[in-house]
């Protein structure tokens, strides 16, 4: 387990990375890969979304811009604070602080969850995309958004002792022993030589 895969150390860790974090993540996520994902999604301005790890809004920005109200859940307050600062209390965005493996919220509640830049903090990946599923609507989405696996064996050993990297093939054993069926993997990746994000859909079964 990667040092930050703790949620006491990610928290300590957002504390900081929050002052920053809007400078830094266009680098690694950007707003074009975001709007590329959403693309990915059947989605419509009357769904129920729900943006697990939400930080300070990046991805609530680009669900905005096709729904009416997104449901954002972090674990971090330096995070919210920044994310209150930009859409307010009472704009369009429910704001909860809560743990992605005990989501604060009833089964089969939302058409679409979206979760990016969030699972390799989740010291129990497995337990957290349970609870995706559990609280997505039969018919509904899942989309999450992780860092790819490096290919160059140093910054294999980098990425470990830091948090969770994963490959296509370990996405599938997650998703799989998550309970999710259907589900296909996409690479992005801001530019060449960056670092590159895999991004997982997975449909929830009707049954």
């Amino acid at each position: 387990m990667g040092v930050l895969e703790n949620k006491s150390r990610a928290r300590t860790f957002y504390k900081y990375l929050s002052k920053v974090y809007d400078r830094i993540n266009p680098f690694i996520w950007n707003e074009q890969m975001r709007d590329e994902a959403i693309g990915m999604l059947d989605i419509g301005p009357d769904d129920m979304v729900l943006d697990v790890g939400c930080g300070t809004g990046f991805a609530t920005e680009g669900l905005l811009t096709e729904v009416d109200t997104v449901y954002g859940l972090d674990q971090s307050a330096h995070q919210l604070e920044k994310a209150y600062a930009k859409f307010g209390s009472r704009g369009p965005v429910r704001f909860h602080r809560g743990d992605a493996e005990r989501l604060p919220f009833a089964d089969d509640t939302f058409d679409v969850v979206w979760s990016s830049g969030s699972i390799e903090y989740w010291p129990n990946p497995v337990t957290a995309l349970r609870e995706l599923r559990r609280v997505t609507k039969p018919g509904g989405q899942v989309l999450v958004v992780g860092p790819d696996y490096p290919k160059n064996s140093v910054f294999q050993k980098m990425a470990d002792a830091i948090m969770l990297f994963y490959d296509e093939e370990e996405a599938d054993r997650m998703f799989a022993d998550a309970g999710f069926t259907d589900f296909e993997h996409h690479i992005q990746q801001a530019r060449p030589g960056s670092p590159r994000a895999i991004t997982t859909i997975a449909q929830v079964g009707d049954e």
